[in-house]
Formats: C-alpha cells, structure tokens, sequence
C-alpha cells in the first residue's frame, strides 16, 4: 500500500513538473528624466499599478535617469529593436523617426491643456499608427507643464531674444527662435547642464519640471512663461514583449493605463505650479510675456504651422481638424 502511494505521488510530481509554469514577465523600463521628476513618479505608479491587476505576473523596474543608456532621442527606436521593452519617451525627440511626431511642438498651436487634449483627439489615432508601425504599442501619454524660456536677462520684447544662444527640443523650436532672431541650439535634456556650465548655451526653452531639475539658478535669473509650445511623453511597449503576455494581462494592463492617464494629466498641472514656487525660492524672476509680445510671438509662428504641414503632408489632416474644432 505504502510502495503504491509513493508510485502515485511520484507520478503526479511527474505532470506538475511537465506542466506549463506560469512565468512571470519582467521588464525593464527606460526613463531618462531624474527618479523625483514627476513622469518618472507617474512610470513608477504606473508600474505598481500593472503589478497589482495582473496578480505580479508582469513587474515593470523603473530605471531612471537614463540608467540603461539610452537617450532620449533613441527612445522609439530602442523599443522598436527591443533593447529594451518598455520606456517613457519624450515623443517630440523621435521626429528624427518620424516627423509627424512633432505635431504637439508647433508654436502656440496648443497653449493650453485644453488645447492639448482637443489635439490629441486628432493626433492619437496616428500616434498609434506610427507606434504600430514602429513594432510598439502606445500605452499612456502625459503632458509636460508649458514650455518656458529661461535666461540671464528679462524677455520683454523680440530684441531681448536677439542672438540669445538657446537650447531647443526639436526642429520646430530650432525654427521658430530662429525666426524670433535668437541662436537656437538643439539638443537633449542629458546635454543641457554640462552646455550652461561650459557657457555653450545661454538660455534654455523647457518645463519648469526640468528648470528646477536643472537647478538653473545656478545659471541664470529668469524665467518667462511663454507656454508656447505642448510637449508629451508617451510610453510605449515593444510589440513582440506585448504580445507574449496573456490576453488578460494584456486588457488589465490597458485598462491600468488608461485609468491612470487622467489622473498623469493632473499631476502635471500640479507640477507646474509646485516648480514654479520653487524657480522664485531660489530667486528667480518669473514673468509673462505681455499681451503685445504674445501677438508678435504668434505672428512669427503662423508661418510655421503652413510650413511643417507642407513639410509633414501625413499630419497635415490632423492639424486641420484640430483647428477647425478649435475655432
């Protein structure tokens, strides 16, 4: 009796072992923004949110501060190869894949959060379309606060821009501080302090996230919230990584995502008034360009928005249904 239980017990041990495990999947996620910038808090959240509704079947580990070594530009590219399967991208840094994913950068196109969320009804079908076609999938996207111009004297007026060695983001920030008389210099976040301690760079156009990231006033005395262009991350998952999970885990994950992206929204407009108490504490000057400068500023800007559609005819329906249901 005894020798036959253990023959029995031997033989279920047998099938457990040959049985399928139901292994758990663990990605890396690439951020480059510091661990208290505020996407990067959102990654985290996002993380211990997709633990939870899959039953710690997918653990996402946040890296941040560009810990992988992968930059920002590289983004779409390293999801897209699969170095790695999961990251937080700043996705007006990717037209070098794609230049309808610089729609969002526009000068003045969308100002506003409302704006932005207007655009994005027209915008996101093609994000994910250029995502898809980029071997990834779009999960979240998550607004940066306003685009402010930082620099060692006050902007009043266009002649204060006049020669200003400026960093941009993208080509559109290059084009338009080039149209505004400036000396705009392109390049990403990881470049940005190392270029205002070597004198490289004189003022930057960025957050003001970044601006107290950056420590500016360590490096300058101003900041004037022009909020002339949108900027949003998205994190995107590589397709092949995606589609080994379970059809379960797959619709928890989307419904985490897109549970949390409001939420994502909120915290950035949170941000911006959080930085900016920050930027005065330690004694910057923190201004609004005058009614009279703004209508110079979108002056110089209309031209642009013709140009990028000429340029970018695959975005140019998007622009255009945005504007109309704008105005």
């Amino acid at each position: 009796m005894k020798q036959g239980h253990n023959v029995a017990l031997a033989a279920l041990l047998a099938v457990a072992a040959a049985a399928p495990a139901l292994a758990e999947t663990d990605w890396d996620m690439s951020v480059v923004w510091p661990e208290g910038n505020f996407h990067t808090q959102n990654a985290m959240a996002f993380a211990e949110k997709v633990k939870e509704v899959t039953d710690g079947e997918v653990n996402i580990t946040v890296h941040s501060g560009g810990a992988l070594g992968i930059k920002g530009p590289e983004g779409m590219a390293a999801v897209r190869d699969g170095i790695v399967p999961i990251a937080d991208i700043l996705m007006s840094q990717q037209v070098g894949e794609n230049p309808a994913l610089g729609v969002e950068t526009l000068p003045f196109l969308a100002p506003t959060s409302q704006d932005l969320a207007l655009l994005h009804k027209f915008y996101r079908p093609l994000i994910e379309k250029i995502a898809g076609e980029m071997n990834q999938k779009l999960l979240y996207m998550t607004p940066w606060p306003g685009q402010a111009v930082y620099s060692p004297e006050p902007v009043n007026t266009l002649a204060d821009l006049s020669g200003l060695k400026i960093r941009v983001v993208d080509a559109n920030g290059h084009d338009f501080f080039e149209a505004l008389g400036a000396a705009p210099v392109q390049m990403p976040w990881g470049e940005v302090i190392p270029s205002l301690a070597a004198g490289t760079i004189e003022g930057v156009t960025t957050s003001s996230s970044s601006g107290v990231d950056g420590a500016f006033w360590e490096f300058m005395d101003n900041m004037s919230t022009f909020n002339w262009q949108a900027s949003s991350n998205i994190v995107t998952v590589n397709l092949d990584a995606w589609n080994d999970l379970s059809d379960g885990d797959q619709k928890a994950i989307e419904d985490a995502a897109a549970g949390l992206e409001g939420q994502f929204w909120l915290n950035s407009r949170a941000e911006d008034a959080k930085k900016i108490a920050i930027l005065e504490e330690h004694g910057m000057s923190v201004t609004a360009p005058s009614a009279e400068l703004k209508a110079e500023l979108l002056e110089k800007a209309l031209p642009l928005w013709d140009a990028f559609k000429e340029r970018v005819p695959e975005a140019a329906p998007v622009v255009d249904a945005y504007l109309a249901a704008r105005d």
